[in-house]
């Protein structure tokens, strides 16, 4: 398509989501099994290297053999493509033989394949349906699969059908699967004279960019052959025949080697050095040579002269040995980019410009932001417009594009999807993410648990930890092979499809994998997380008193907890005695942060509609990647602050967060490795560091924000004068607010 890129099975990403609701505490899967139980696959989908062994529970698809084919018959090109993607990333693991069904199981399908077969002979050869109603058909079996997936495990965010219009935060949603940083995207609808512009905006991981630009056909990256005259330098075809130039280079690695490491000459050295002498020898005395010939064989008797100096007489290392080459003039074939070429069939046309954010104005007066879907503030990159059809568009910001050293790191990977002009667009901007062969279904239950162990193991430094990689790889494995089966069990069915139809079945196929197959891939991380943390077992974690595997969805923001805090709150609380985390305004109006009731990273504002100048190194923060996130400080807890201040005497209430980092001096956020302010050795997401921070500028970074009014709201909000605090709290109580983060209003507003 249109990165050349393989994408065979991109194309039909959905969403995992189980079928039933995960159990609280899950079985302990490090016992062994039981003969007939399942299989250790951890050799198979891991490799068999790294960490401990993993005992998995069997999958839920018994493995069987595809049909076999007539002689004379061959599968489609469209499935042998399919076939060959799957099984460049499936791992085939040994699978004992499964145990006998019971007896009432075996009349159960025996009943069943009666009645399958007599509908059949009901049925006769002209009553097969058509093509397209076949895909119709398996179109209305997926969407009965996602409407019984939404009763059994709903969604942990229910996507509105009209985001609230105006509202500068938008509605916080999480997306399934692992294409989006903390699986979260924001629903907008900007106020505009058109009506509300309904948008999606979000920041893809730079792991599934390859997904979205396989979707796009961006100018200058469709390739076309053409064929050219070009003079070319090649070895001659007796060279290639009698294997001159490998048998001399044998000879004098062989002998170099001795050279290198003054070692005496071995009688393989002087047996490789003879026989390449033989062949070139050989070919010398033919007398029916050409004279490019007999130059290219001279040409190697002349090294292995050199060769044979060095096996008599040592010395020093001698020159590398190049090939004989003679220039030739040749028809070759090349590959060149067409500039404004037709898209591609099956993707979308993209054009490439200077990169820029939505231009979107706040009104003080009302706390409403408009759009006109149209004005664009200028930033410093590249991003690609999108033509996804009927009115419908998409800006990206590729990473590919970006340069760290020289763009604005923070906007790397963020995505707008944009609606036609009206309300009532929420479901499809959601949906439309499939176009660009992204994850598109709302995250469940099952999926948070996935997305809250991977922060957990980012939060608290997991990544290297014995056993770790080996059940990532597992994980994916698992689902793999759980495509490979139902693949297999289907062969014969598959075959018949035409590429649309292909394609709808395989989208089908996916679908059930990952839904059969998410509660494993939990299990095993969760276990491989509980060992790595001090944890017995995956079981123990999951019982344990801070697993909360479900994000904070109240308030503005939506926030994953990290369980090494939230079960040991009196320890962090300890920690931080005496200190506080604060952030000064900086001039900044505190009745209008209040008013919109967020403290949000630069790039929030942007989107949001307020204007720049809030932070202290704004420009400098989108180079380093701290834009992403606001600042806080450690300080010692003030007794008498200065106006504009927000205090969390209660540090644990922000730590037990798992998306902050931090510095103990001034680094500007930076989590850019490329920019001069990044420090691996200084950069730290671990709570007791933090705790004991002393320096003037150490500074803490929160992704996205934090929700003022909600449960992460200050201890004390320090107003500047008298005056003040009577006006916001008049402000708060009309707008129904009366505790900030279980505090009364009056007790958290101080001078």
């Amino acid at each position: 398509m249109g990165t050349g890129s393989k994408s065979s099975h991109q194309s039909y990403a959905v969403s995992p989501t189980a079928v039933a609701e995960a159990p609280t505490a899950p079985l302990d899967i490090t016992g062994a099994l039981a003969t007939g139980e399942g299989s250790d696959l951890t050799g198979a989908a891991a490799g068999g290297t790294g960490g401990p062994e993993l005992e998995l529970p069997e999958p839920a698809v018994e493995p069987v053999p595809p049909a076999d084919l007539p002689a004379d018959d061959e599968p489609p090109a469209d499935l042998d493509a399919v076939m060959d993607a799957e099984s460049e990333s499936a791992i085939e693991p040994e699978l004992g033989a499964p145990s006998a069904p019971p007896e009432e199981d075996l009349q159960e399908v025996s009943v069943e394949s009666e009645a399958a077969a007599a509908a059949g002979d009901l049925q006769g050869a002209g009553d097969e349906p058509s093509t397209d109603e076949a895909v119709l058909l398996k179109a209305e079996d997926i969407e009965e699969v996602q409407e019984e997936e939404e009763e059994t495990d709903p969604p942990l965010t229910p996507v509105p059908a009209a985001p609230p219009v105006g509202e500068p935060t938008g509605t916080p949603i999480l997306v399934g699967g692992e294409d989006f940083i903390n699986s979260e995207a924001t629903l907008v609808a900007y106020d505009s004279p058109d009506g509300p512009r309904e948008v999606l905006l979000t920041h893809i991981s730079e792991e599934a960019e390859e997904k979205l630009l396989d979707a796009l056909s961006i100018p200058g990256t469709h390739m076309e052959e053409i064929q050219v005259e070009e003079e070319v330098k090649e070895r001659l075809d007796l060279d290639k025949e009698k294997k001159l130039a490998e048998l001399t280079k044998t000879a004098v690695s062989s002998v170099q080697h001795k050279l290198k490491d003054s070692l005496p000459m071995s009688d393989a050295s002087i047996a490789k050095h003879q026989a390449a002498v033989d062949a070139v020898s050989a070919v010398l005395n033919d007398p029916s040579i050409s004279d490019d010939e007999k130059a290219m064989a001279q040409h190697y008797m002349d090294q292995l002269d050199i060769v044979k100096d060095k096996i008599d007489n040592g010395g020093a290392v001698m020159p590398w040995m190049d090939a004989y080459e003679v220039t030739a003039t040749k028809m070759v074939t090349k590959q060149i980019p067409v500039p404004d070429g037709d898209p591609e069939p099956g993707t979308l046309a993209a054009t490439v410009r200077k990169a820029s954010r939505i231009k979107a104005n706040l009104d003080p007066a009302t706390g409403q932001t408009s759009w006109d879907g149209v004005a664009r503030a200028s930033a410093n990159g590249t991003e690609y417009e999108i033509d996804m059809g009927d009115g419908w568009k998409a800006v990206y910001r590729p990473y590919k594009e970006n340069d760290p050293k020289s763009t604005e790191y923070s906007l790397r990977g963020q995505l707008e999807v944009h609606a036609p002009a009206g309300a009532g667009h929420g479901k499809d901007l959601v949906d439309r993410l499939e176009q660009l062969h992204l994850m598109n279904k709302p995250m469940t239950a099952a999926e948070g648990e996935w997305t809250y162990l991977a922060n957990n193991i980012q939060a608290q430094g997991l990544e290297g930890s014995a056993g770790m990689k080996a059940a990532m790889d597992t994980a994916q494995g698992l689902q793999d092979l759980q495509v490979q089966e139902i693949v297999h069990q289907r062969m014969e069915s598959l075959m018949g499809l035409d590429s649309d139809a292909l394609q709808t079945a395989m989208k089908r196929i996916h679908l059930e994998a990952s839904h059969k197959v998410l509660p494993m891939k939990v299990e095993v991380v969760r276990d491989a997380v509980a060992k790595a943390s001090g944890f017995s077992s995956g079981a123990e974690l999951a019982a344990s008193p801070g697993y909360e595997p479900t994000p904070a969805t109240g308030g503005k923001w939506l926030t994953w907890s990290r369980f090494d805090v939230t079960g040991k709150k009196a320890e962090i609380q300890g920690a931080f005695k005496g200190r506080s985390l604060t952030h000064n305004l900086n001039g900044g109006s505190l009745a209008s942060l209040l008013g919109v009731g967020v403290l949000a990273s630069t790039e929030k504002r942007a989107v949001m509609g307020i204007g720049g100048g809030l932070g202290m190194s704004e420009q400098a923060d989108k180079m380093t990647g701290g834009a992403n996130s606001v600042f806080l400080r450690v300080r010692k807890t003030p007794s008498s602050p200065g106006g504009g201040r927000l205090i969390w005497d209660d540090p644990s209430v922000l730590m037990r967060r798992s998306d902050y980092y931090a510095y103990n001096g001034d680094h500007y956020g930076a989590i850019n490795p490329a920019n001069g302010h990044y420090s691996a050795g200084a950069i730290t997401r671990d709570p007791m560091k933090i705790a004991t921070f002393s320096g003037s500028s150490n500074e803490i970074m929160f992704r996205n924000g934090i929700d003022l009014l909600g449960a992460e709201a200050p201890s004390r909000i320090v107003c500047h004068t008298a005056a003040e605090r009577s006006s916001i709290l008049a402000s708060l109580t009309a707008r129904g607010i009366t505790h900030l983060g279980g505090k009364p209003v009056e007790d958290v507003l101080c001078t």
